[in-house]
């Protein structure tokens, strides 16, 4: 079954440039890239991408991180695309992750980890509390909408007209 995805190229590895390898991986898996924008997150958007992690100890450290520079977020398609997503990032620990994962081979440190994406079926349809994060917004039936020019092709609404 076809599934759609939520991902973010996080600000080290944009400030790094290791977006297009990232981006071509994804592409090699057999993802296809519905929608893409690079944008700053705001304090108040990661917190709300991250909201499941609110009670950890490094919530504030991940959302000041997160808000520090340029990312890339995108929409992502295709048959288990959730598990496929994991299995091509690999371990958030760099140190732990299989060789040939992006995070194995192009991640800096456990934060500093070159990817973040949606864990379930659940959170990649919709923001997990706090404001939409990264110019997501939630519609009719709970599916979430990517601004982006790009995105009204996909079938999906921009957000931002």
């Amino acid at each position: 079954m076809s599934e759609r995805t939520f991902s973010i190229i996080k600000p080290d590895a944009v400030k790094a440039g290791r977006a297009g390898r990232i981006l071509s991986r994804l592409e090699t898996s057999g993802f296809r890239i519905l929608a893409l924008k690079m944008r700053s997150l705001t304090r108040r958007e990661a917190e709300g991408f991250y909201y499941v992690h609110k009670e950890r100890p490094f919530f504030s450290s991940l959302c000041e991180f997160m808000s520090s520079g340029p990312c890339i977020t995108m929409v992502l398609e295709r048959e288990g695309a959730i598990q496929k997503l994991r299995d091509i990032m690999g371990a958030t620990d760099p140190a732990k992750a299989a060789p040939g994962t992006i995070r194995k081979d192009l991640a800096e440190s456990i934060e500093r980890n070159s990817r973040s994406r949606t864990s379930s079926r659940a959170s990649s349809s919709r923001p997990a509390g706090g404001p939409p994060p990264v110019g997501v917004e939630r519609r009719e039936g709970g599916r979430a909408c990517p601004s982006s020019p790009t995105a009204g092709s996909a079938g999906w609404r921009s957000s931002t007209g």
